[in-house]
């Protein structure tokens, strides 16, 4: 089992910032992709951001220029740095964890249980 524990949520202003944390703890051979997906009422769960442990990231377009993705592999954490924030960025933010199981028979995804994000205009 992989626990991911997630921090950083909160109310912030349009304009601002806010910033993320993911660590994951658990049972595994190695992490593969760590990332954010974010789902707002009513709206389909969305890709925000990942990032492999080699440090390729992927962004959606709506946030590219905004959001920073970075990694802690030391720690096993994942951070996304959100500036400029936007009301509709307001969404439930969902950190993820690709891994490859301890006895290497294959990937596995866990999710944390997510942090609120509420924009204000």
């Amino acid at each position: 089992q992989v626990q991911l524990v997630e921090s950083g949520g909160g109310l912030v202003q349009a304009g601002g910032s806010l910033r993320l944390s993911c660590a994951a703890s658990g049972s595994y051979y190695r992490i593969i992709t760590m990332g954010w997906y974010r789902q707002a009422p009513g709206k389909q769960r969305e890709l925000v951001a990942d990032i492999t442990t080699g440090g390729t990231t992927t962004y959606a377009d709506s946030v590219k220029g905004r959001f920073t993705i970075s990694n802690d592999n030391a720690k096993n954490t994942v951070y996304l740095q959100m500036n400029s924030l936007k009301p509709e960025d307001t969404a439930v933010y969902s950190c993820t964890a690709d891994v490859l199981r301890f006895d290497r028979s294959g990937q596995r995804a866990y999710w944390g249980q997510g942090t609120q994000v509420t924009v204000s205009s």
